[in-house]
């Protein structure tokens, strides 16, 4: 399982660009392109930072799990894992 984002969809009624989301997350631009065309991952600097930029969110409106291809294990434990990775990630807040 994967972290996926929905904030590119929400970003629009917000911010003029990516780059005024990016200097509102406090990431660089490119980091917030590469995450849009799947290139790099979410880390915890840029649920950080989404967390900033859309205060009226909550983390689960923001974020979700998507399966990851070619994975061997089952769909029940891979959510869980990835579950636990996210929340310690982050700290557990929000939720």
């Amino acid at each position: 399982m994967i972290v996926r984002t929905r904030i590119f969809e929400l970003y629009n009624g917000s911010y003029k660009n990516l780059s005024e989301l990016a200097e509102t997350m406090g990431i660089s631009v490119s980091q917030v392109y590469r995450v849009r065309e799947g290139k790099r991952y979410i880390n915890q600097k840029f649920i950080v930072g989404a967390l900033k930029a859309f205060p009226n969110y909550k983390l689960d409106e923001l974020f979700y799990l998507a399966p990851e291809s070619g994975d061997k294990q089952s769909v029940k434990e891979e959510q869980q894992q990835a579950l636990e990775k996210f929340t310690s990630a982050i700290g557990g807040s929000r939720l």
